[in-house]
């Protein structure tokens, strides 16, 4: 049985395949290029937020729906106009993104104005996920500096996925 490239349904052989189907630095790239692009995409959302609507007026869970939402949108037309199987892989970069965020607050000390007497779970649950409470850990932006962003990195991937329903390729165009 001939070798086949990992992952694939195809019957080429992993000697066919030519240079630019086998360069892994190549899809680093543009791994990197749709997870830059997800956050963009974020932060252009959250400049709107800032400048049209000021964010006292909206609340954490709308802005969490909408950091997931807008990517999604976005990636779901540019993987119709460019279709790239690697934009589907953004939700890992999101994940790493915040379980680095959730490290370095597991570490931060708590004290009177810091979640005081918080454990882990409670130090993680109101840094990033509380709609209602905060921990202090992180001047009040956890949700700001991980959550968001992370989830943007996640619905990115989601639309690219949907945007590649029915469409086929047989091997990375990047």
């Amino acid at each position: 049985m001939p070798l086949t490239e990992a992952g694939s349904m195809n019957s080429r052989t992993v000697e066919t395949l030519g240079p630019t189907e086998t360069r892994m630095l190549h899809q680093a790239l543009w791994f990197c290029v749709h997870m830059v692009a997800s956050l963009v995409v974020w932060g252009l959302l959250m400049l709107g937020i800032t400048f049209i609507v000021h964010p006292q007026s909206v609340s954490p869970l709308v802005t969490l729906i909408l950091s997931f939402a807008f990517p999604m949108l976005v990636a779901v037309v540019g993987s119709r106009l460019r279709p790239s199987e690697t934009a589907t892989l953004t939700w890992m970069a999101g994940l790493i993104w915040f379980m680095g965020w959730g490290l370095y607050v597991l570490d931060l000390p708590t004290g009177p104005a810091a979640c005081y007497h918080c454990g882990a779970t409670q130090k993680l649950w109101l840094t990033f996920f509380s709609l209602n409470q905060d921990s202090g850990l992180l001047d009040g932006q956890g949700r700001f500096l991980a959550t968001w962003p992370a989830v943007a990195m996640i619905g990115y991937s989601l639309g690219a996925k949907l945007g590649l329903r029915n469409v086929d390729l047989p091997f990375e165009r990047d």
